[in-house]
Order: structure tokens, then C-alpha cells, then sequence
């Protein structure tokens, strides 16, 4: 057995990538052409594309159109026709061919749809400043606030409750969550809270875990565009250092968005783009879109070219954050063609605040830092406890986490959460010990919802490991990690007994496996990454290079140090990987591939079956 046998088997049923942006490709398609008959109060032939359910509900002569289906889609034929009694639209221009082929993409990807989008008044609008919830009565003595709210939730829903996940699972989550390592093979749970507790108080590796959800949201890296030639500048130092010390999340915001120094204003200077570049990248209008991104949730992307097609923000708005950062007179672009109105900086929830546009851009800067982390602001508590719930749970209460203008699934929970973080004065760790002492989060895994209109929630996501996950279990699994004198952006870093310890996938640049396992090379902000396999995932995970090496490397190391016979071997791996004993009918498979006496190439095999395991 050798790698490339299991290319077939991963590359079965595989989903295409992504061609097709909902929100900038079909969105204004559908507005243009289809308005007057069939958005807002308008249901013409019974047809109305408000939401995704409207539309696939069809009109009164059936389905328009069919997931994964444009061939024979009623809706592109009609917009395709040239017969005055059926064409779509009835009057008018005709639909560009080219948007048509927009559209039958779209259908062919399965008609994608924002959540939360709706065409028509939703009748929801994000509450801005905190709400102190009351919570329900604790059932069966589960007094933890969050299965209060949890409890209720499923009993509302008619939703049974998730059994509690066992010890080893346990043991295994908070171990991948809270650090990003697989457990040692001999570690025990004892009290949950105490295991929660003594994991969180290991600073270092949590540091080093973390670092990788950070550096997607702050759009930092070690390498790429911008580094070479002095126009981005990583922020990699400092972020390492407030996530070893668990800096309060209000001044890290601060820190950030007003720097006290060089050493973090990396983020907010964006990436000085070569060339001549859209309006919307130059580094002023980055800066609107980072920060609202980054710290309420809101996508400014679509209002930096003109009003937005997805919410209520407009150009203006995208341009008054632009201009606290601006340190010249900023002219207004729309769709990269100039407006001859000047921006003027303000801050776009004017209830808690407003900005001195005269004042220099040090003194706006603080200005807009301080009403970012004002106490009203319960958007900026809400984004980021959304965040944490989705990184724990593996989906957000609010989802896309980058579209906080959708109706959470819970707003009392999201709310709870909320003011109780900003009362335990931002702390992050204690957030997330809070949550993991919940039963929400000791439940077992349900399984990947299906992508649907409405969400119900049924426990924690079964949630896949992250690329740097994957590396650290692969390096952990076969002794193979680099040591401390490997190339790594935190040279240095203390551990428990000071010393170097081996180096983190984190905190090396990205290599080809990396980017293939879906780390991003983060010239854009990435706050989910992809919870679907793809093609080149699955070609790298069944015969890739550098994978296959470690693993050669790791046979060969794993066979010279082990003495016992190959039941023990294979029973060893299966513990180290999975953090538990192999099932009877597990183990004699292993077994039967090291054979009676193993050999690295058997040893091998082993290894790429252990992880291929789904």
C-alpha cells in the first residue's frame, strides 16, 4: 500500500471551489432585473425571490430552478429567451448573456445564499448597546448560565438534549481547542474544571495556537505581498506577546487601532498595494473595511464602492471611517470613479459618540478607539463572543460571524455572553473556560448541518482540524517536528523549564501542505476558513511531497525506537492519534498492515491509514 491509493477515495463526491459571489455577482442581478415582479411585496405568477425558500418554492407554474441543476432551469430559460410571450423580464433591456452565465454558475454551485439575506424587510436590526438578559430556571441541576439558555432553547425546538461527550473526547477537545495538540497518550482528565483550568494555564502553547486565529483575522503573515518591498509590515511580535500575557481584549483593541507603538500598527496600515490600484484598496479605505470587519462583524467590501446591496451601509459611511485614518484630504470614489465630495472622518454609531474631524489623525485614531471599546458598544462584546462560540462550538449564534446584521439563532445567549465578557473585563481565557465548562461544550459532536434556511441548533459542529493542527499532529504523531533552530518568527519564546521547545506549524511561514490544508496566505481578512474538503486538499493529503516525507521520516524514526510486537505498536498510534484505544476490529486491521514484522515501508502504510481516518 502506498499513498497514491487513496486519491480515488478522496477525491469522490468533491464540491468545485467557489466561483460565484452571492453578494457582488447575483445580488445586483436579481435586483436589476427582477425587481418590479418578484422582490419586496412583489409576488408576480406567485413567484417571489425574497429568500433562498421563496425562490426554490417557485411560482405557479412549479420550480424555477434546482440546486446543482441549470440544465432545464425554468429561470434561465426564461431569462435566455428572445419569445415576447414568456421572456423574463417582460419589458426592457434583456438579461447580457454574461449575466445569465453568472446565474447558471450560481445554480450549478447549488444556488448559495447568504444567511440571513432577504430581499424583503427582514424586520431585524442589530441591537447596539448591551441587553442584561434573564435567565431561565436551571433544569435537571444544570445551573451553568449557558445550558440555562441552551436547555431552553431545545426544549422550544423540540430538540433533544446531546448526550455528554465521554472523558477521551473530552480530553482530546479541549486539548486541539485550547492549544492545538493532541493530548499526551498517558494524560488523564480528573475534574473537568481543573483540566480546564491547568490546559488554559499553559501560556505558551495557547499563545502559539491562537496566533493562527489571530493572524487570519488581523490579516498577518510572515511572507508574501507587501513584505519584500517594505509596504506591509507584520504585527507578529506584539500579537504573540498579548496573547501570552491574555491581554484584556478592549486594550488589545486600543492597541491596535491606535498604536502605541510601531510594533502593532501593522494592521491598520493595511498593504500598500504596486501600481496603480481600485479605490477601494488604497490603505485608507482598507482601514474601514479591517476595522469593521474585524471588530463588528460588518463587511464594508460591498459600501466602499457604492451604497451596500447586502445591509443598511452606505459609501459615505465607509468613507467616514476611511478619513479617521487618512492623513491627507480624501476624495470620494464611487465604483473607482471620482465623486468631487470630500470625506469627512466620523464614527457610524453617532449614539455613542462622535469623532473631531479637524483634530490630527494620532488624537482621531484614539478617539475612534475609545468609542470602539466604549461600554454601550455591545456590538464590539458581540462580535468577538460570537467568534470564540464559533472557533469552540464549530458554528457562530450569529452566522456567517462576519455578518452580524443576521438574526442570531439565540440573541439571549449571544447577549448573555456578551455583557458577562465585558464584566469579567474582557478576559478571553476566562471566556473561554466559561464555556468550556458548560455541558453546551462537553456534549458530544452533532453532526454537519445541512445547509438549510432556518438553523437549529442540536450541540457543538463536528468541526475539522485546522491545517496547523494537522502539521503539529503529524510532527507529534512521528517525532518529527523541527527543533529550535528552525527558521521561526518567535525565536526564542520561553517554555515551562526555559528552554526552546520544538517549533509550531504557527510559527513558520506557510509551505505548499499548509496552503493546501487551508491556511490562507491572508491578503485578505479570514475569519472562517473552508469546512469542505477540496481537490487539492485531498491530492496533497493522498500523495503530496512534503507529507509523504514526514511520513517516511517518521516510519523510519517510529520503527527504530519501538521494541514491542506489532499489536502494541499499532495500539500506540491509535492512542497517540486519536486519544483512545483501537477498536478490536480497528486494531487488526493496523496490525495486519505493519505485518508480523514490520518494516518502515508497512509502518508507513500504517501511518497514512491512521491519517486518512475521516
Amino acid at each position: 500500500m502506498t499513498a497514491p491509493v487513496f486519491t480515488a477515495l478522496l477525491l469522490i463526491a468533491l464540491p468545485a471551489a467557489a466561483a460565484v459571489d452571492f453578494a457582488h455577482d447575483v445580488v445586483p442581478i436579481l435586483k436589476k432585473h427582477c425587481a418590479d415582479c418578484h422582490l419586496g411585496a412583489k409576488k408576480k405568477g406567485g413567484l417571489s425571490m425574497n429568500t433562498r425558500a421563496d425562490l426554490l418554492a417557485g411560482s405557479e407554474n412549479g420550480k424555477v430552478a434546482e440546486p446543482g441543476k441549470p440544465d432545464g432551469a425554468l429561470l434561465l430559460k426564461l431569462l435566455s429567451s428572445t419569445d415576447k410571450d414568456e421572456q423574463m423580464p417582460p419589458k426592457g433591456e434583456r438579461v447580457p448573456a454574461e449575466q445569465v452565465a453568472v446565474l447558471r454558475a450560481w445554480i450549478a454551485e447549488g444556488m448559495p445564499w447568504q444567511e440571513g439575506f432577504t430581499f424583503g424587510a427582514s424586520g431585524w436590526e442589530p441591537p447596539l448597546k448591551p441587553r442584561r438578559v434573564e435567565l431561565p430556571p436551571a433544569v435537571d441541576g444544570r445551573a451553568h448560565p449557558v445550558d440555562r439558555m441552551i436547555d431552553k432553547y431545545l426544549t422550544d425546538h423540540s430538540v433533544p438534549r446531546p448526550p455528554r461527550a465521554d472523558d477521551a473526547t473530552f480530553l482530546r477537545r479541549v486539548n486541539m481547542d485550547l492549544l492545538g495538540l493532541l493530548p499526551e497518550p498517558d494524560a488523564t482528565v480528573g475534574g473537568r474544571a481543573q483540566f480546564l483550568a491547568a490546559t488554559l494555564a499553559r501560556d505558551v502553547e495557547y499563545a502559539e495556537h491562537w496566533l493562527s486565529f489571530w493572524n487570519d483575522l488581523l490579516r498577518n503573515d510572515y511572507q508574501g505581498t507587501g513584505y519584500i518591498d517594505g509596504g506591509r509590515k507584520a504585527i507578529t511580535g506584539w500579537l504573540y506577546k498579548a496573547l501570552l500575557e491574555n491581554r484584556p481584549y478592549d486594550q488589545f483593541a486600543r492597541e491596535l487601532l491606535a498604536p502605541p507603538a510601531d510594533d502593532s500598527a501593522g494592521f491598520i496600515n493595511g498593504i500598500k498595494w504596486r501600481g496603480n490600484v481600485n479605490a477601494s484598496q488604497v490603505r485608507e479605505v482598507q482601514f474601514a473595511q479591517s476595522v469593521s470587519q474585524v471588530f463588528l462583524g460588518i463587511n464594508m467590501k460591498c459600501a466602499s464602492c457604492h451604497d451596500s446591496f447586502i445591509d443598511r451601509w452606505k459609501l459615505d459611511d465607509a468613507y467616514a471611517l476611511a478619513a479617521i485614518y487618512s492623513d491627507h484630504p480624501l476624495e470620494i470614489f464611487r465604483c473607482d470613479k471620482a465623486t468631487g465630495r470630500q470625506a469627512k472622518a466620523g464614527w457610524i454609531f453617532p449614539e455613542l459618540g462622535s469623532i473631531n474631524a479637524a483634530a490630527p489623525q494620532p488624537e482621531r485614531l484614539q478617539q475612534f478607539a475609545a468609542l470602539m471599546t466604549h461600554a454601550d458598544n455591545g456590538r464590539f462584546t458581540r462580535t468577538i463572543v460570537n467568534r470564540i462560540w464559533h472557533r469552540l462550538m464549530g458554528r457562530g449564534i450569529v452566522h456567517p460571524v462576519d455578518a452580524m446584521h443576521t438574526e442570531p439563532w439565540n440573541a439571549d445567549l449571544l447577549d448573555f455572553l456578551a455583557v458577562w465578557f465585558a464584566e469579567q473585563h474582557y478576559d478571553v481565557k476566562k471566556l473561554i473556560a466559561f464555556l468550556g465548562a458548560s455541558e453546551a461544550y462537553q456534549s458530544r459532536s452533532a453532526a454537519l448541518p445541512e445547509e438549510s434556511e432556518k438553523f437549529v441548533y442540536r450541540g457543538p459542529v463536528a468541526r475539522r482540524l485546522t491545517a496547523e493542527q494537522f502539521v503539529d499532529a503529524v510532527w507529534q504523531l512521528t517525532g518529527t517536528a523541527p527543533g529550535a533552530a528552525h527558521k521561526s518568527v518567535t525565536r526564542g519564546r520561553p517554555d515551562k523549564a526555559g528552554k526552546h521547545g520544538p517549533v509550531r506549524a504557527a510559527l513558520v511561514p506557510s509551505d505548499l501542505l499548509q496552503r493546501a490544508l487551508g491556511r490562507p496566505n491572508r491578503e485578505q481578512i479570514v475569519s472562517m476558513r473552508p469546512d469542505h474538503l477540496t481537490t487539492l486538499e485531498a491530492i496533497d493529503l493522498a500523495n503530496g511531497d512534503i507529507l509523504a516525507g514526514l511520513l517516511r521520516k517518521g516510519a523510519q524514526h517510529l520503527l527504530a525506537a519501538h521494541k514491542g510486537t506489532p499489536a502494541e505498536l499499532a495500539a500506540g498510534l491509535f492512542q497517540r492519534a486519536l486519544s483512545r484505544p483501537p477498536q478490536p476490529d480497528e486494531l487488526k486491521l493496523l496490525t495486519s498492515t505493519l505485518g508480523e514484522k514490520p518494516t518502515a515501508q508497512t509502518v508507513e502504510d500504517a501511518l497514512w491509514l491512521l491519517l486518512m481516518l475521516p
